[in-house]
């Protein structure tokens, strides 16, 4: 195997229209006062933006139309077009449709053809996981740039008729952690003077004998009048999995890479919400770090969470600078983490 380096060129992101904050989602959803203190409080998220008009119940952005601005954007700052990809990796858990791969509606749209697509359906590991499936191709030759894409949007589970009171706090706590958004970054092999080589990528499903923490139903033609629940967060758990789960993917990715905790100068935790972020982020104890984290104020995007961090870290490495990033995926409970460093 070729094992030139890849490097990361750049980062893109998008927004689906304003942020909602919790006064805003509170008053729409006819949810008692105390609830926006409480998500002030207690979940430490201050808005997030949504793919749905919550006046209207439109969905003014689809995943695709999220998809193709964030890759769009991640392109024109990598100075590349779509002739220049080889490879395109999406990921997302929460497509469009079923089929056709949200990815290739995307590639469709931004003009990239001929090159082999891959859609992966996982949740907050997500993009790490494609991250390294688009490394470990680039790695193998032949490929030379390839276009990651990471999406989410909450539209198809808002039913702006609901009684919110009324719904289980397991799903209750869906509504309010999370926000629609997508991120995109390209790779190359070529070396680019001051972009990070990505040093590092580790996942590795830990979930054998586990219930799952998250819960995502799907339902199709038969079934969809069915009376079970769309969405089931089990917070408790997640709280006290979480924290020790990115410690041990920080510990593993340190190790393997002969780094040391005062090495690293950028710390891209896990983006859940943001006062389990503030735990994590004092348990992972890197105080020569500079922290980046997006969730207090757009939410818990998940696959597009991490080139949110990326696009706010890029512009402030500089030679020398090491940067290590974090996700944990309560679903059936996966550990993953990336590592940078400018030479």
């Amino acid at each position: 195997m070729d094992r030139r380096d890849i490097h990361v060129l750049a980062a893109g992101t998008v927004l689906p229209g304003p942020p909602v904050d919790n006064a805003e989602l509170t008053r729409r959803f006819s949810m008692p006062p105390v609830w926006e203190e409480w998500i002030d409080t207690f979940v430490g998220t201050r808005s997030r933006h949504l793919a749905t008009d919550l006046e209207t119940g439109q969905v003014r952005w689809s995943l695709a139309d999220m998809g193709e601005a964030a890759a769009s954007r991640a392109l024109q700052a990598a100075g590349l077009g779509a002739g220049d990809i080889d490879l395109m990796v999406a990921s997302t858990a929460s497509p469009d449709l079923l089929m056709p791969a949200t990815v290739n509606v995307v590639a469709d749209r931004i003009g990239v053809d001929g090159v082999p697509t891959y859609q992966l359906q996982s949740g907050c590991c997500g993009a790490l996981q494609a991250l390294e499936l688009a490394r470990t191709m680039l790695l193998s030759g032949g490929r030379r740039t390839a276009l990651v894409v990471g999406a989410e949007s909450c539209a198809k589970h808002l039913d702006l008729t609901v009684d919110v009171a009324k719904l289980p706090t397991s799903e209750q706590i869906n509504g309010v952690l999370f926000g629609d958004g997508a991120g995109a970054v390209v790779l190359g092999t070529d070396p680019v003077p001051g972009t990070p080589v990505l040093r590092g990528v580790t996942q590795r499903l830990v979930g054998l004998g586990r219930e799952p923490g998250q819960l995502v139903e799907w339902f199709g033609r038969a079934d969809r009048h069915t009376d079970r629940q769309a969405v089931r967060e089990e917070y408790k758990a997640i709280e006290e999995s979480v924290p020790p789960m990115a410690c041990e993917v920080l510990d593993e990715l340190l190790d393997e890479l002969d780094w040391k905790e005062t090495d690293v100068d950028f710390l891209l935790p896990p983006q859940l919400g943001g006062r389990m972020t503030e735990r994590i982020v004092g348990g992972l104890d890197l105080p020569g770090a500079t922290e980046v984290s997006v969730v207090a104020d757009i939410g818990n995007t998940g696959n597009a969470a991490p080139w949110f961090q990326l696009e706010q870290a890029l512009p402030r490495m500089r030679e020398g600078d090491r940067a290590v990033g974090i996700a944990v995926e309560s679903s059936k409970w996966i550990k993953a983490g990336f590592a940078l460093e400018v030479c």
